[in-house]
């Protein structure tokens, strides 16, 4: 008798992941330094000790082996909570019991910038970017389910901040690829059921239900609203939105990395009147890239910032420069469109 279908579901998503990250090593597409001749390459997982993280270290510590591949896993205390480290450190007793190895817990401190929620999200990832380097690791997997995918979907077009926001989570991010999300096609109760018949212990963030979270209110009041309103099946939808507007935004990406140096001039400054016959969609791109080679920083820069600089080339009325994140200012002079850091 085969594993429960959760178990299955949670192992062969993690198994094609790992075909793909030695796929990748293979063509020379891996963020990780050289590991010496004929060892092994890492995979981390991310692991909160929550179901979607425990399920997905479970399913790496039974595939990796069978692929000749390392299994590890990173913890990360965020000290938000009292008994924070306690847990963190039942977490790495729970991983090494799976036989997954290196595993550490990396405390972090957590700032202001951005709101609780994305502090807290910078600090994790640099910490999983230090770890990653420090181990040499292929990959690191993140347990986002298609939940997780759907809520983001909807805070981005609760922002306005376009089709790039509204495509979502990719299945492959960071540096040169080393984020990995093998459950983004999975729900949240597969791999909470996959923890169950596996009988492996899960800690649930009491975050996750805190309405003081943007995230957490839209799980538990917005999203269970909307499904009430319109039928079940909106977080598929919505995670199938996420891919049809990846798809868009890529395109339209490249579309303005290609076009953008036909409308600078001999200096390298931007040509208004080029940018002007530009569509409004590839502009903005452009706009945005400008925008952030000259210092703003990308998780600071909304679509309103943007629509200000663009309106110095389709609304021009003599006004004056713009103020962006980072201390940069666009204005237009001469023809041109002059960004830089003051």
């Amino acid at each position: 008798m085969g594993p429960h279908p959760a178990v299955a579901a949670i192992r062969l998503a993690v198994r094609r992941v790992l075909h793909d990250v030695l796929t990748d090593r293979a063509e020379n597409y891996s963020p990780a330094p050289p590991v010496p001749l004929g060892e092994p390459p890492l995979v981390l997982v991310a692991c909160s000790g929550g179901a979607d993280s425990m399920a997905l270290a479970s399913a790496l510590a039974f595939e990796a082996p069978k692929l000749s591949v390392r299994a590890g896993a990173v913890t990360v205390d965020h000290g938000l909570q009292a008994g924070s480290a306690l847990r963190a450190a039942e977490v790495v007793t729970r991983l090494r019991a799976m036989r997954l190895d290196p595993v550490e817990s990396v405390a972090v401190t957590v700032g202001r910038e951005g709101g609780p929620e994305a502090a807290a999200r910078d600090a994790r990832y640099a910490a999983l970017d230090a770890a990653a380097e420090r181990h040499r690791a292929a990959a690191v997997l993140l347990g986002h389910t298609r939940d997780d995918q759907a809520e983001t979907v909807l805070l981005g077009l609760a922002r306005g901040s376009g089709t790039r926001s509204l495509s979502g989570m990719a299945a492959v991010s960071g540096a040169s690829g080393r984020y990995r999300r093998p459950f983004l096609q999975l729900d949240r109760q597969t791999a909470r059921k996959a923890c169950l018949v596996q009988s492996i212990p899960v800690w649930d963030d009491p975050h996750n239900t805190d309405p003081a979270y943007t995230r957490s209110r839209l799980r538990h009041e917005g999203l269970p609203a909307l499904e009430k309103a319109l039928g079940k099946g909106v977080v598929e939808a919505l995670a199938r939105t996420a891919q049809l507007s990846r798809d868009d935004a890529d395109a339209l990406d490249t579309w303005a990395a290609t076009v953008e140096e036909s409308v600078r001039d001999d200096s390298g400054q931007l040509q208004c009147a080029k940018l002007y016959v530009l569509p409004a969609a590839v502009r903005r791109r452009v706009l945005r890239r400008a925008v952030i080679a000259a210092g703003a920083p990308a998780g600071s820069l909304f679509a309103r910032h943007i629509e200000e600089v663009d309106r110095l080339i389709t609304g021009w009325r003599g006004q004056g420069a713009i103020n962006l994140p980072g201390r940069v200012e666009a204005r237009r002079q001469g023809g041109r469109l002059v960004i830089r850091q003051g």
